[in-house]
């Protein structure tokens, strides 16, 4: 492995000292460039990654091309060689240690593939390399030099790059996007997309189509107003921006700190040129009587066209929201048959704890499943005081949280991690105050209070999180799989019938989709809050799975600093 202790832009992450101090982080970084280390570049192959390679990544067993593994968002590889007979024998390829000593580690690695195939990764605060993804050897690392005014509201993630051509692109903690030279590391340019001082931020991974970056942007608890804009891949140049608080839906003027952003990344349909946005909740969080109606396009999923940024359709999954209920999990697009005739189909799992099936073209919903977790008291409005509130489920953490879903097609199963415990909340007409917290209220949840006033046990298991299987045609849960740690991480199926993923106690655990059974798993010694990627190696005639485990964000037990890196041979 790469010797790292000499590693400037390594360095420079380790001795970034970031501290919260009332709504915002200090950052006293060491930096005030952006930093680039190479050590092998000359290693990567210097093909560039074009448009019909994104077009296929689906089908492309050789490669995980973006954040979901395709513009699909299926998180589903059709590499075969593990199947449920044999990955008893999946072995520990190798672990890469970071070296930041971050803990912040919800990324999907992007893996492009040559020889060797090359992994970009990413974590907090705003740290890429470049590995060599049969090896775990750095190539290039890059640090961003973040200003000492950033407001990211619930931690200093980074979820992963895109890639296109020559660049990777990724957001940053004060709302910029920046472009590197994907064989070199060095920063090509900067685009800023919001003013951190008022609460923008940005951890998501962007999205590449058609010679546009597209990204959105977090700070919905700062009552920022939401986007998603289109950045030229080339010059870096804004294309269009499209609003998510539509000024003349909304009542008075609540529009203008509506919230509604797109903290995780999009799908795209390239049949139709859609971008189907997953939107946050209104704001301020809590107290809707400041933003009377409907809320239109908050806490669900957007549809917008691609070429010029205007509205197809919006669905919205808890209209007029009191609970935080955000619909962030990046939505999937799926073809199956419904009421005896093929559609193209969107899904969407959101806070609110249902996963929702709509007709991608139109938004109509076709199915609302069973509750994936435990349900109590659901949509029971906040008092004034938090000691008058029930206990109410899904809490304000969900429900499914940011954590992607997975989706096999060959067995019609939607996988669905969730958070499981209630929450209590209360309302408060509080005035909005640039940059700073805007929540309109508070909320606890209930694994950080006495247990003494806990829901019965017929009412809420005591189980903290819960994977599950859904049927998005038909809604059902065909089988859960309950968790005593939080469960924020994301999941990947593969063609030859298993699925991945990880929870907070640091297990990496194998299903068969089927029944749910455990057939591997394997504990990383820190929790899970990333979501796993898999690729086939033609030059190594291995498939590999790798999934990064160093928690970092919300409900985040055990901290770490490793990418691991798992592999079988054909």
């Amino acid at each position: 492995m790469t010797d790292l202790s000499n590693d400037k832009a390594v360095q420079a992450v380790k001795n970034t000292k970031i501290q919260k101090k009332d709504e915002f982080f200090v950052v006293d970084s060491p930096i005030d460039e952006p930093v680039t280390e190479t050590h092998a570049a000359d290693m990567i192959p210097e093909k560039d990654v074009t448009q019909e390679m994104l077009t296929g990544s689906s089908a492309n067993a050789n490669a995980w091309l973006m954040y979901g593994g395709g513009y699909e968002q299926q998180r589903h590889t059709s590499a075969d060689t593990i199947t449920p007979e044999n990955v008893d024998g999946l072995e520990l390829e190798y672990l890469f240690q970071t070296g930041t000593g971050s803990g912040e580690l919800e990324g999907s690695p992007v893996v492009v593939p040559g020889d060797p195939p090359v992994m970009y990764q990413t974590n907090g605060p705003n740290h890429v390399k470049a590995l060599n993804a049969r090896t775990g050897d750095v190539l290039w690392s890059y640090t961003y030099a973040n200003p000492n005014n950033i407001r990211p509201c619930c931690g200093l993630n980074n979820r992963g790059v895109a890639v296109y051509q020559d660049k990777v692109y990724m957001t940053t903690l004060d709302a910029n996007l920046v472009a590197l030279d994907r064989y070199t590391g060095e920063q090509q340019w900067s685009y800023n997309s919001g003013d951190p001082a008022k609460g923008y931020s940005n951890t998501e991974a962007p999205v590449v189509y058609d010679g546009k970056v597209i990204m959105g942007s977090a700070g919905g608890e700062f009552g920022v107003r939401g986007y998603v804009d289109a950045v030229d891949a080339e010059s870096g140049e804004q294309v269009w921006r499209r609003w998510t608080v539509p000024e003349d839906q909304w009542i008075d003027d609540s529009w203008q700190n509506g919230a509604a952003t797109v903290w995780m990344t999009p799908s795209i349909d390239p049949q139709s040129d859609t971008i189907y946005a997953p939107t946050g909740n209104p704001g301020p969080d809590v107290w809707a009587g400041v933003r009377p109606g409907l809320n239109p396009y908050s806490d669900g999923t957007l549809a917008i066209n691609s070429s010029d940024g205007s509205v197809e359709w919006h669905y919205n999954e808890s209209p007029h929201d009191w609970w935080d209920y955000d619909s962030p999990s990046p939505p999937i697009i799926f073809d199956e048959e419904v009421r005896g005739s093929e559609r193209r189909l969107v899904m969407s799992a959101g806070k609110v704890g249902w996963l929702f099936t709509m007709d991608a073209e139109n938004g109509q919903l076709m199915e609302r499943s069973e509750a994936f977790g435990q349900m109590l008291n659901t949509f029971d409005l906040p008092p004034a005081e938090l000691e008058d509130s029930p206990w109410i489920m899904p809490s304000a953490d969900g429900g499914a949280e940011w954590n992607p879903v997975s989706y096999d097609p060959n067995s019609r199963t939607a996988f669905v991690k969730a958070m499981n415990y209630p929450s209590k909340f209360q309302w408060d007409r509080e005035e909005y105050e640039e940059g700073r917290l805007y929540l309109g209220g508070g909320f606890t949840v209930a694994p950080e209070m006495d247990d003494a006033d806990y829901p019965s046990e017929d009412d809420w298991n005591r189980k903290l999180g819960v994977m599950s299987a859904v049927d998005p045609i038909s809604g059902e849960v065909k089988w859960r799989d309950w968790y005593d740690e939080y469960s924020m991480g994301g999941s990947m199926t593969t063609a030859s019938g298993l699925v991945f993923t990880g929870n907070g106690s640091g297990e990496f655990i194998a299903y068969d989709v089927e029944s749910g059974e455990r057939l591997w798993q394997f504990n990383l010694g820190a929790s899970v809050n990333a979501s796993p990627v898999s690729w086939y190696d033609p030059g190594t005639e291995k498939q590999y799975v790798a999934v990064q485990a160093g928690g970092g964000g919300l409900r985040s037990h055990k901290t770490g600093d490793a990418v691991a890196v798992f592999s079988m041979e054909a």
